[in-house]
């Protein structure tokens, strides 16, 4: 019998030059949203030449965006083209779909970063630029984790669904569009950085938006009117005593390391519009986190009611109530059993690899994985390289080791999932 860890290590390592070239290459196109189609025509011609089977499209048609979880700034996604490849299994094996988005936020502040965004340079084992850890650097350990067992000569038993979608910063309308497609497996794994722990559940979130009304009066007679900047006041308050509700009861022991399991973030307040009178509008805009096995419209509700009771502690409320509205992103949470065979497999590939024991939390995130797991049947479960303290921050990057250790322990749970037919080095 073929020492597998061994071989696939081995294996990496010879290919490690290129795999890094790769990944610069990766980093190296700007693929923020709108602006995908040159990696993914690169990804789709890859998986082609691996002899994978390759559907390239451009998402559009009433049945994604009138979809109920349906999310996107945008309805228009040509240049932001999905790939997905299938590597067919011989039959009586598990599926697995390993799923990764290729849309990177912005740049930003350019003189917040030590050399171009898009550099793709490697310095100190760490490989530099936007998208390096998020996630581009957890999808090659994915397309590695293929790449590897073929070379080795490997027949699995089940397929293999390699995704490459776009939309996952904007909700997730790309991993949508595959399930619309009719692609589903027995479980999936999402490399998102989570610095190699193991995420079986995953937080949601939603965007609210809130409007506080108040009345307007000159500022020279400010008790005349009715500042709805002291009302929102009363709002954030709210707000914060219905996150602390919404955590005090949460009792789940992965989420024990969190200060805060499921916040309840407010990022833009706007209100005014001229220092001399009584603001009479203020809007604020916020995210709720919403826990694993929570339903949205549960957590919409509660957050609806909580608005309700400030008309007990303020009269005004009763007659200006706050608007509440829910817009823009959008991600479902997501849960698999910590029993789960494929939990079971990856926490002894990742002893077997590192030698030490996974870390098994709850992700402070939302990722595609609730896409999957409740649209799909598909139970997802969230593990990959680098780590969430540099995504989407300047000088953003990935280290290399760490993506060439997901590869291997990612080879080692398919050929334990997906079961092998034959191997020429069996």
């Amino acid at each position: 019998m073929a020492n597998w860890q061994v071989l696939i290590r081995e294996q990496l390592e010879k290919d490690r030059e290129a795999a890094v070239q790769l990944l610069q290459q990766w980093v190296k196109s700007p693929s923020v949203q709108g602006e995908e189609q040159s990696i993914q025509q690169s990804i789709a011609e890859l998986l082609g030449q691996m002899g994978l089977d390759v559907d390239l499209w451009v998402m559009e048609g009433e049945e994604l965006v009138s979809h109920p979880y349906f999310v996107s700034p945008r309805t228009m996604f040509e240049g932001s083209p999905n790939v997905v490849g299938v590597w067919k299994g011989q039959g009586d094996g598990r599926s697995i779909i390993l799923n990764g988005h290729v849309d990177v936020v912005p740049a930003g502040d350019l003189a917040q970063w030590s050399d171009d965004p898009f550099s793709g340079k490697v310095e100190d084992g760490k490989l530099y630029g936007r998208g390096a850890t998020d996630m581009k650097g957890g999808n090659l350990s994915s397309l590695l984790a293929i790449q590897v067992l073929q070379k080795l000569g490997v027949q699995l038993k089940g397929d293999v669904i390699f995704q490459s979608v776009v939309e996952e910063e904007s909700g997730g309308a790309g991993t949508l569009a595959t399930i619309i497609r009719g692609y589903k497996a027995d479980a999936a794994l999402i490399p998102e950085p989570t610095n190699m722990k193991i995420f079986p559940k995953q937080q949601g979130s939603m965007w609210f938006r809130l409007t506080v009304k108040g009345r307007s009066a000159h500022g020279g007679t400010r008790y005349e009117g009715v500042s709805a900047i002291e009302k929102s006041m009363l709002v954030v308050q709210a707000i914060g005593q219905l996150e602390k509700e919404r955590n005090d009861r949460l009792d789940d022991p992965l989420y024990a390391k969190l200060p805060i399991p499921i916040p309840i973030n407010l990022g833009v307040i706007e209100g005014g519009k001229w220092p001399s009178s009584v603001a009479d509008l203020v809007k604020l805009e916020g995210r709720m986190g919403v826990a694993p096995g929570e339903q949205m419209d549960d957590a919409k509700a509660e957050m609806a009611a909580a608005l309700e009771k400030l008309a007990e502690v303020d009269p005004w409320f009763a007659e200006q109530p706050v608007e509440l509205e829910w817009f823009g992103a959008r991600w479902v949470p997501g849960a698999v059993e910590l029993d789960h065979p494929l939990m079971d497999i990856l926490q002894a590939q990742f002893e077997a690899v590192t030698g030490d024991r996974a870390i098994v939390e709850a992700s402070p995130w939302g990722t595609d994985g609730g896409l999957l797991t409740a649209l799909a049947n598909t139970p997802a479960i969230v593990v990959g390289p680098g780590v969430t303290q540099v995504a989407h921050y300047p000088n953003e990057y990935i280290v290399l080791d760490e993506v060439f250790r997901c590869a291997e322990i990612f080879a080692l749970t398919l050929l334990e999932w997906c079961g092998v037919a034959e191997s020429v080095k069996e």
